[in-house]
């Protein structure tokens, strides 16, 4: 198995499932109601559903970035950490397929690329493929944490 292979599988583990760690974030989001992922039971933090848009945007990031796009200069527009605009249950479902449609477009996009292409330069970035794509899947290792963590807000706190 070469090394892009060893990446998107990582990355499919982080987001599917399979993880050797524990649940990956969309075992996590299973159970998460519209209520609890719009909550912000930690004063200053985002909540459950901020954290999972900022997966989504990195992901696509990544992925147009794979596809042959610049990374994004600006994220000052909101795109960094897009906010909720509708709470509603069909609303947090549909955010709940984009993360995972997202996670599905960074590895259909890296079935393209080879070994080779890690080493080239990110478009609009100083780093490598290899660099980028291993911090995707730490990053949202990081923040799966995070919504682990969350999930386990007092009710009252939401």
């Amino acid at each position: 198995m070469g090394e892009v292979a060893r990446i998107g599988s990582q990355l499919k583990r982080a987001m599917e499932g399979g993880a050797w760690h524990g649940p990956a974030l969309l075992e996590l989001l299973a159970d998460v109601s519209a209520e609890r992922a719009a909550a912000r039971p930690v004063p200053g933090a985002h909540g459950i559903w901020e954290i999972v848009l900022h997966i989504a945007a990195w992901q696509n990031f990544a992925a147009g970035a794979v596809e042959g796009g610049a990374m994004p200069v600006d994220l000052a527009d909101g795109a960094n950490w897009p906010p909720v605009a509708d709470a509603s249950r069909e609303a947090w479902r549909g955010t709940v397929a984009e993360v995972g449609a997202a996670g599905k477009r960074l590895r259909d996009a890296l079935r393209r690329f080879s070994d080779e292409d890690l080493e080239r330069t990110v478009p609009g970035r100083e780093y490598n493929f290899y660099f980028l794509l291993h911090g995707v899947a730490q990053h949202g290792l990081y923040h799966a944490g995070q919504v682990a963590l969350l999930k386990k807000a007092p009710a009252e706190n939401l």
